[in-house]
């Protein structure tokens, strides 16, 4: 069996609008698509919030890639374990626009995501997951 992993970060859009967001969604889609990752980018003009899951060795991967993209400013990981099913297998990368946040952009400003337990940060992409899963909602 494949060993699993998801890794969750933040950072904050660098240039952030539409065709950037675009490009993101494209680049990641296609890489996640070629080496069997998934996952979801949570998003608005202040923050990205992203998991990644997969085989070890391709997340880790997509992972460095951001860490290298200038289109991600700060970058930070929040989460990383191991797993034994993904949220998002349907998915290369879901797009939500922020529409299933759970902090402000006050709370974001005030490092809410530094005092956010494990749990609570997978809460987020688990609403996502379940929302995801009934049709016609992306």
């Amino acid at each position: 069996m494949t060993n699993l992993i998801q890794i969750v970060y933040v950072s904050q859009p660098f240039g952030f609008d539409e065709p950037t967001l675009a490009g993101i969604l494209i680049d990641a889609r296609r890489c996640n698509e070629r080496d069997g990752v998934t996952g979801a980018l949570v998003c608005r003009h202040d923050i990205y919030l992203q998991l990644l899951e997969g085989p070890e060795v391709p997340v880790r991967a997509a992972y460095a890639r951001i860490r290298r993209d200038d289109r991600h400013a700060g970058v930070k990981e929040l989460l990383n374990r191991k797993i034994q099913s993904r949220l998002f297998a349907n998915w290369a990368m879901l797009h939500d626009p922020a529409k299933t946040w759970i902090w402000t952009e006050e709370e974001i400003a005030d490092a809410a995501l530094d005092r956010a337990e494990p749990a609570e940060i997978i809460k987020v992409f688990k609403g996502l997951s379940d929302r995801s899963a009934k049709p016609g909602l992306h």
